[in-house]
């Protein structure tokens, strides 16, 4: 649960979900679950105060990407929108942590241990069939980025699948790149006969990469250049190790008051 800040930020919060809602955007049940507090006594101890689910907050930052990606925001508010995409890919690192924590009873559990875990959950043991994953804008930006004309019907430098792994399946979670590489077999010339995104579960690995399709394309939109693109990548979103004692970003912070 987390703890609300006050039921006047809760209405700005409705009445910005009332706006979108207005414009075609799904708020799902959103304005309902923030006119319906939960009370509680803080941990701390103290008077009873008035919170939410703490799931309430991924799906706000949820609603307002689908809202900028369908053209709704202007303005400042599509700040908000990056800050939203910046939050959603942190909760879902760390929800790859909780997870391998609750699965061993550990916190300080060991490096190994805790990375079979991550790929158990990420990598599927059979190849799923294939069925088109990538959007297209994820490859008209890498053009743009590069100042290259895009013609959707002409090969891909292979630079382009260099720049995927680097960009996306490297820093999906700790060692899946390596075992997607691992399992997927190769033809005589060296290529791969199946795409990597073809190993990944369906719950978890799929669902991870959608959400890191969203915080990327974010990203993307807001950079002059390829250059000015890797070096915000590189500092949002770096590589995973080997291990999962990354330190995380310190500037994850709740958006400011939605309002227009």
């Amino acid at each position: 649960m987390s703890e609300g800040g006050g039921q006047r930020g809760a209405r700005r919060i409705a009445e910005f979900m009332s706006r979108l809602q207005l414009k075609g955007i799904d708020i799902r049940d959103l304005i309902a679950r923030l006119n319906s507090p939960i009370r509680f006594i803080p941990p701390h101890g103290g008077n009873p105060a008035d919170g939410y689910e703490a799931t309430i907050l991924p799906d706000i930052c949820a609603v307002i990407i689908d809202a900028d990606q369908k053209g709704k925001l202007d303005g400042r508010l599509k700040r908000l929108a990056e800050r939203a995409a910046k939050l959603q890919h942190g909760w879902a690192i760390v929800g790859i942590i909780a997870l391998v924590d609750e699965a061993t009873g550990y916190q300080d559990v060991r490096q190994r241990d805790a990375l079979a875990r991550i790929l158990e959950k990420f990598v599927a043991k059979e190849l799923r069939p294939y069925l088109p994953t990538f959007p297209l804008e994820f490859y008209r930006q890498i053009y743009r980025l590069n100042g290259w004309d895009y013609d959707e019907s002409s090969a891909r430098p292979g630079v382009v699948g260099h720049w995927t792994n680097n960009v996306i399946y490297k820093r999906l979670a700790p060692g899946v790149w390596k075992e997607l590489d691992r399992l997927t077999p190769r033809d005589a010339t060296g290529r791969l006969k199946h795409k990597l995104f073809q190993r990944l579960t369906e719950d978890v690995g799929l669902a991870k990469l959608d959400k890191h399709f969203a915080a990327i394309l974010m990203l993307m939109k807001y950079s002059p250049n390829w250059k000015v693109f890797m070096d915000r990548l590189d500092h949002e979103f770096p590589q995973w190790g080997d291990n999962l004692m990354l330190p995380f970003p310190d500037d994850y912070t709740p958006p400011p008051g939605l309002a227009e």
